[in-house]
């Protein structure tokens, strides 16, 4: 196995605090575009944003910093994040709805 499979990861992640609302999934798009990192992120109905996304270890680590900042009219209070197997089937990161 390379050492660039060995270094992909898959997480899942929910963010919780002012995340609804203040274009946090549009946000976490782009940075996902800009370290690309595939999967997808949504609202879920208590409030949260659900992310999971895939990627070499060191730009999801950095795509998570820039989670835990936000958007400018976001307040984030926590991240938790549950590492999985990689499953490689996503092509893109996409909002779901």
């Amino acid at each position: 196995m390379s050492e660039a499979v060995r270094n992909l990861v898959r997480a899942h992640a929910w963010v919780s605090g002012r995340v609804q609302g203040v274009a946090y999934r549009a946000f976490a798009r782009q940075a996902a575009l800009h370290w690309k990192l595939t999967g997808g992120v949504r609202n879920l109905e208590d409030g949260r944003v659900e992310v999971v996304v895939e990627g070499a270890r060191p730009d999801v680590d950095a795509f998570f910093g820039e989670l835990k900042q936000g958007p400018p009219t976001a307040f984030v209070t926590d991240i938790q994040i549950q590492w999985k197997p990689i499953m490689g089937q996503d092509i893109d990161f996409v909002i779901w709805y």
